[in-house]
């Protein structure tokens, strides 16, 4: 029997080695072919009388399995109907049910009848539909190694575990485990995964096949504790059991908590653990599927899946890098500049293996630069996430430094000095007169236009932006912003670059703020403005947090600092003249900076006090001496709806003035960028989803009410008129 993405081989003793190993991908996931082939393996171990049992490897050194490709999931141009839907939902759990009874009914099970081992040898990541084939396996038994990852992210993407994980993991390690596993998402490490039950064994990386096929000889005949007669869920059950009722009752509540209601996929895992808790596995397999079935169905689970893997995917695989570009070779990065950017621009660089050479003033400088990575390592060190060898490995691979010709030999160069054009200016013409003449030259600016800055280079064509997001460590996107005169040497080297040290890349055009400040300023703007108003601030930060926004924008803006935004304010009215429009703020901004010296969080305060014990932050009560209080506050929904449609209108305007050139990257750039509520899959996704016209209705009333910043742009207009969708024209 032939197969393209399995190796199946039995050995002497009649047990069968299932090694998964998908061509031409890094990763094993499930994919059609994958699934067919699977599914011929089973069969061939439960039919063949010389096969006594099998184990399910990976032939990756990556690990087991990344999950499903949700690029099956994701793809709705065929229009399936519901019940197609549901069949496909239901494969995978009918497969793994039919591994893991023999085919047999459950009642013969429960009589007594036993089927052929199945074992699971996990020998690094098993994720998602990665660990469901492993949980559906009699036996599972886990690498040493620290790559070994354990866990369900599905929910992340607007999914629950579709294949068994809802059902299987609350009869292994309890409901309250299970909940937790399943809603949040994140992933844990063997020795945790065996505590609770989730695998049996743990053992060195070179002997697991055999201890795999060691325990598969030894079990010759077995059955799940599930399919046994008198079983009970670890720790409770059901709808009346004493010790989970409260679980139950208390579940609900602290998962909307975290999700402001955002987030349907948590209400339903928790309806299929609860539901499943009370009925035998077969039935609940069939509650959990329906479950996924309707998630998959809804356009909010499908613009997640879209955005946040989809698409996000794609550009980190290189969407927007020439093809006529050969890969540049990067293994030195000099760092202008070692501030907070710098600092951690340095220390992503280092990590991912590349040497740095980090650039100040004076070493003094350049030294407290990285003492950031220092910093971070001993943080790792502490929580066991690095050695201390690699840390000090880590840190060789960055060279401090105040002289220029320590540049002579590096294949990129990233400028993070102070944000003022003429310092810009000159570290541009220290660093050419020394670097390769095929070196390119990069500007981690945030709002100083690329193509101004090119002029103090006399190589514009090997100019570009690489505009990082704070903390740099931390925040996953980079924008690229070619330059007017910008070749395509630059833009394949940036993402190159931003593929190296694994962040998530858009392209966005050389404009002033270029693409997430352009939205994130008038985000901030309108709450500033909406103080001004006499709008209670802890009205306007709950709401933004009952959007989905990570932060509210008052606690964002002291975060980022008032000052820097006077700074940008100022920088902006120097350079545009008389063109500059006041963005309405301009006052608070200078009485908060100038006036009363509160310039955000790292300088005392500014629309919160943060305590120095380390207390929860509170409103500072001095504003409304200030900004009083209006006698009449507007209701929730109402706020709301402001800050996310100033959101959408900042989004419309750089999307038709082709700041940015897609809605795909409009909507990465969103949700990883500043934040914006991952549950819409991104604005362009929303403005789709609730429709064009009905956006553009509101947006007009919008601007009718509080400005002509809301309206809406014509090409919008327009395409309500013509009832599209902007992804569909993409």
């Amino acid at each position: 029997m032939s197969y393209e993405t399995i190796k199946f081989d039995v050995d002497s003793d009649g047990i069968a080695l299932i090694t998964i190993d998908l061509p031409d991908q890094s990763m094993n996931v499930w994919n059609a072919q994958l699934i067919e082939d699977f599914e011929k393996a089973v069969d061939e171990v439960l039919s063949n009388d010389d096969i006594k049992g099998a184990v399910i490897a990976s032939g990756k050194d990556s690990g087991f399995m990344a999950g499903a490709d949700l690029r099956m999931l994701g793809d709705s141009s065929e229009n399936p109907s519901v019940q197609e839907v549901y069949e496909g939902a239901t494969r995978l759990n009918k497969l793994f049910r039919k591994m893991e009874t023999g085919g047999k009914a459950s009642k013969d099970l429960s009589k007594g009848a036993y089927t052929k081992p199945f074992a699971a040898a996990i020998n690094g990541l098993a994720l998602g539909g990665g660990l469901e084939v492993c949980l559906a396996s009699h036996y599972r038994v886990a690498s040493d190694s620290p790559k070994v990852q354990i866990g369900l992210p599905e929910v992340l993407v607007g999914l629950l575990p579709g294949a068994g994980g809802t059902q299987r993991v609350p009869r292994l390690a309890g409901i309250q485990n299970a909940m937790q596993m399943c809603t949040t998402g994140s992933s844990m490490k063997a020795e945790q995964a065996k505590s609770q039950n989730l695998i049996h064994d743990i053992v060195p990386h070179d002997e697991l096949i055999a201890k795999a096929k060691e325990w598969v000889r030894a079990n010759p005949k077995v059955r799940q504790p599930w399919d046994e007669a008198r079983f009970k869920f670890p720790g409770g059950q059901g709808a009346m059991d004493p010790r989970v009722v409260p679980i139950f009752a208390g579940s609900a509540a602290m998962a909307q908590k975290q999700t402001f209601h955002n987030m349907p996929q948590v209400d339903k895992i928790l309806s299929c653990i609860y539901e499943g808790s009370i009925v035998p596995i077969d039935v609940a397999l069939r509650i959990e599927s329906k479950y996924f079935t309707s998630l998959l169905l809804s356009d909010q689970t499908q613009n997640m899946i879209r955005t946040l893997f989809i698409n996000k995917q794609a550009a980190e695989k290189g969407m927007a890098r020439p093809k006529s570009v050969e890969p540049v070779k990067l293994q030195k990065v000099g760092v202008l500049g070692a501030g907070m950017m710098g600092a951690g621009i340095a220390y992503v660089t280092a990590r991912s293996g590349m040497e740095v050479v980090l650039l100040d003033r004076d070493v003094d400088a350049a030294e407290k630069g990285k003492d950031y990575s220092r910093k971070l390592n001993d943080k790792g060190i502490s929580k066991g996430k690095m050695t201390k060898d690699k840390s000090e490995e880590m840190l060789a691979r960055i060279k401090t430094t105040a002289d220029y010709d320590d540049l002579k030999d590096v294949d990129l160069i990233i400028e993070a000095v102070f944000e003022d054009p003429k310092v810009k200016a000159d570290v541009i013409k220290k660093t050419e007169a020394v670097i390769g003449k095929d070196v390119v030259f990069a500007s981690n600016t945030s709002t100083i236009p690329i193509t101004s800055l090119a002029k103090n280079s006399e190589r514009p064509t090997q100019f570009i932006g690489i505009h990082f997001f704070s903390p740099v460590d931390k925040m996953p996107l980079v924008e690229i912003i070619p330059g007017d005169a910008s070749g395509d040497l630059p833009l394949a080297a940036a993402l190159d670059y931003v593929k190296a040290i694994k962040k998530t890349p858009i392209v966005v055009s050389d404009t002033r703020g270029f693409y997430c400040n352009s939205v994130v300023v008038p985000y901030l703007n309108e709450a500033a403005r909406m103080v001004k108003e006499g709008i209670n601030p802890a009205l306007i930060d709950n709401c933004a947090r009952n959007l989905g926004m990570p932060v509210g924008p008052l606690a964002l803006m002291d975060e980022t600092s008032q000052e820097l935004g006077y700074k940008i304010m100022m920088s902006a009215r120097e350079e545009m003249g008389d063109a500059y429009q006041p963005t309405g703020v301009d006052d608070l901004l200078e009485k908060f900076v100038v006036e009363l010296g509160r310039k955000g969080r790292k300088s005392g305060g500014g629309f919160y006090e943060y305590p120095e014990d380390g207390g929860k932050k509170y409103i500072w009560p001095g504003l409304t001496e200030h900004f009083p209080l209006a006698d009449t506050q507007p209701s929730a929904e109402e706020v709301e709806e402001r800050l996310l449609f100033i959101q959408l209108a900042a989004v419309a305007k750089c999307y038709s003035d082709d700041v940015v050139h897609d809605p795909q990257s409009a909507d990465l750039g969103a949700i990883f960028g500043w934040g914006f509520a991952p549950w819409t899959g991104g604005p362009m996704s929303h403005i789709d989803t609730i429709g064009v016209e009905e956006y553009v209705r509101k947006a007009e009333a919008l601007a009718q009410q509080h400005g002509e910043r809301y309206a809406p742009p014509a090409s919008f207009r327009k395409k309500a008129e013509e009832g599209g969708k902007f992804y569909a024209a993409a």
